[in-house]
Parts: structure tokens; sequence; C-alpha cells
């Protein structure tokens, strides 16, 4: 079984989390520049075997696209094609960063580091990647029922 590799995507970095091999627990992987971002795919998914990919879905509270749609719709095109055979999946993907930066201020990170925006992309990627599987792994019991 490959991992499920989690991208928060953004105008200048992009936080990257990804499961373990058997698909039961998300982990902060990194966080790269959007301008290296293929490269470090294409690098990544040449040493792991990846099942899937979680792109974030920016939505606003009406659930209606955000604006950054506008960035993120050419960035999945181009991730379709550079890895047509890995199946790319959108996770609505608000509150995420809210979220990580309440981990970070309960971890007890000092005030330096609770403002690296780094750090905050790497936890909503695993924040997104660890919802996502809560949801498949609830679908899949309900479904065997």
């Amino acid at each position: 079984m490959g991992r499920i590799l989690a991208i928060d995507y953004g105008q200048k970095r992009v936080g990257i989390a990804v499961t373990d091999s058997l698909q039961l627990i998300a982990n902060g992987l990194t966080t790269v520049s959007t301008d290296t971002l293929f490269a470090f795919l294409k690098a990544y998914t040449e040493k792991e075997n990846v099942d899937e990919f979680i792109v974030g879905l920016p939505k606003q509270m009406n659930n209606t696209p955000s604006e950054s749609m506008k960035y993120i719709s050419p960035f999945i095109v181009g991730l379709k094609n550079k890895f047509p055979t890995i199946p790319v999946t959108l996770v609505d993907e608000r509150f995420t960063s809210k979220m990580a930066q309440q981990t970070i201020l309960e971890s007890g990170i000092n005030k330096k580091n609770r403002n690296n925006k780094a750090l905050i992309d790497q936890i909503s990627a695993t924040i997104l990647l660890q919802s996502y599987l809560e949801t498949k792994s609830y679908n899949q019991y309900t479904n065997n029922k």
C-alpha cells in the first residue's frame, strides 16, 4: 500500500504531509517553495509509492470557491498532467490554518516559532490529511454496516 500525500498550496510556500505506509496516520513532512514543488513531488514519488494526492480546496463560508482558487486550479491541472496515474482529491481546507495556529499555541512552542508560516503550512497540511483519513475511515465503516 502506498502513501497518501497532502498539499496545502500557497502562492509562496506549500505545506506537505504524508501518511504512513498503512494510511492510518498523517505526519507533517515539510514545507517547500511553490516554485520547487513539482521537482520535490517528482523526487518524492520516485522513492516512495504514492497512491493519492490530497489538495486543499479553499472555500468561503458560503461554500463558494475562494479567490485563491485562481492559483490552485492551474496547479491541479499541472499535477494531473505530471502525475497522470496518481488520483487527485480535493478536500475542503476551511479552518485548517486557524486550527494549525491553535495547535502551535497549545503545544507550548515559543512566540518566535508560533509565527513561523512554514510550520503553520506544514501543520495545516497534516490537519487536512488527518481529516481526510478520518472521513474516509468513517465512510468505509458506515458502508460496511
